[in-house]
């Protein structure tokens, strides 16, 4: 049996943030940067920052405490958090969504309307949540303008379904991803033909109508472990999904080794119209992706490899970043990092023609100038052909995570992610872990 390989790059992530404790930090590679943290008495984290459309920016994390910045929570169960700031980075609203039991937010959106989706998962059967169909279901929030619950859908089956991924669609509905345990789900999940069934955890591709009603529901991959983390909708109304996977079987045709990045594009019904493996030897994970522009799509992740695809390892792990054509070639790829531990998270574009990257490090040579301490969240501008712009990294003697950045029309660079810090560019904790804020020019 093929020996499983699991990630190091865990991404669990706690952060805080406010105005009583926000520093300012100089560096020659970037001028102007501020660092802030919020939080309570136990864990926080942020995973995903939107632009939104007033000038603003929206965060979604998880909360874990019932105090401190935390005034909607009375237990210590995990919530969804949503943050919303105005144009003047000053907060607006912070609300906490959930039940008694362990919900943490992925991924948000915003709608035509408006408001807000907000995609993660949940084992909750209670107050905000009302169905719960096994350990862990994919659940859909819809909110308004100010964070009020509109509706929420869960979606899942007897075992652990995780939703990672979330995009509003061409016709106004929804598309979300992540992983489905296709063995406790008795194969269900599936609308399409498949003449074998799966084993372990696949991609789970869901469409959506805008009230979050199943449209199709198809899931893909092999006998091993398949894990999406992000997709996007192509201008032809197809979806390419992206994630890791250490199959050889079933949908998975070009297995390189260990894990690889699987790229996967599907019609807008869900049939497959082509899926790519890209790595080495290794482990490779892919994060995040985006249309590059001219036509072709970007994708981060990192890789452990030094050979195959991967010309130039730099260190222990490297962000690994690669351009592929609309079906599937790689036009090029291009390693950032040390001699350490480094991953890219996240990318978005920039408010120019470059792009804006989130990751963490444990390097401090190559293209890192210093660490603080294990992992510093890691922030980088990067143009066309992926060549650094500029970078900084955020941390201290703890772990500290970017999970995603973007870049604001007066050209602020906001990334968001998690630290366990009480030291160096990190000037108060105010539990265990805390959501983190850096702000950069």
């Amino acid at each position: 049996m093929k020996a499983k390989i699991f990630s190091l790059f865990i991404s669990l992530s706690v952060v805080a943030c406010s105005s009583d404790n926000e520093i300012a930090l100089t560096n020659p590679d970037v001028p102007s940067t501020s660092v802030t943290t919020l939080g309570g008495s136990k864990n926080e984290s942020g995973q995903s920052i939107i632009k939104t459309t007033d000038g603003g920016y929206a965060i979604l994390g998880f909360t874990q405490s019932a105090d401190g910045d935390i005034s909607d929570k009375i237990n210590e169960s995990y919530d969804f958090w949503v943050l919303k700031y105005d144009t003047n980075h000053i907060l607006q609203w912070s609300k906490t969504y959930g039940g008694t039991g362990n919900d943490r937010g992925e991924k948000i959106v915003q709608t035509p309307d408006g408001g807000y989706a907000v995609l993660g998962y949940s084992d909750s059967n209670d107050g905000d949540v009302t169905t719960n169909a096994g350990a862990q279901d994919y659940w859909l929030t819809k909110l308004d303008s100010s964070g009020n619950l509109i509706w929420q859908q869960s979606y899942g089956y007897a075992g652990s379904d995780r939703g990672t991924s979330l995009l509003v669609t061409s016709d106004g509905g929804f598309f979300m991803t992540g992983i489905l345990d296709v063995s406790a789900s008795g194969g269900a999940g599936n609308t399409r033909n498949v003449s074998s069934r799966h084993a372990g955890g696949d991609y789970w591709a869901l469409k959506l109508d805008n009230q979050g009603m199943i449209e199709w529901s198809k899931y893909y991959g092999g006998s091993f472990t398949d894990s999406p983390f992000d997709a996007i909708q192509t201008t032809d109304g197809d979806y390419i999904i992206v994630g890791s996977s250490d199959s050889d079987d079933v949908d998975i045709t070009n297995n390189i080794g260990q894990y690889d990045f699987w790229v996967l594009k599907v019609s807008s019904s869900g049939a497959i119209i082509w899926e790519k493996n890209f790595g080495g030897t290794q482990i490779d994970e892919a994060r995040g992706i985006i249309d590059s522009g001219d036509g072709n799509y970007l994708i981060i992740g990192d890789t452990r490899s030094e050979d195959i695809q991967i010309s130039n390892n730099l260190g222990a792990a490297d962000l690994w970043l690669i351009k592929i054509t609309p079906l599937g070639e790689l036009i090029w790829e291009k390693t950032l990092g040390g001699s350490n531990f480094d991953a890219g998270r996240s990318i978005t574009k920039a408010s120019d023609n470059g792009f804006i990257l989130s990751g963490n490090s444990r390097s401090a040579d190559g293209n890192l100038t210093n660490n603080k301490g294990q992992n510093d969240g890691w922030l980088l501008k990067v143009d066309s052909n992926g060549s650094i712009i500029k970078q900084k990294s955020v941390g201290g003697l703890a772990i500290d995570f970017c999970n995603s950045a973007i870049e604001l029309d007066d050209k602020t660079i906001i990334g968001v992610g998690e630290s366990s810090s009480t030291d160096g560019d990190i000037l108060e904790n105010k539990g265990f872990t805390d959501l983190l804020i850096i702000k950069t020019k």
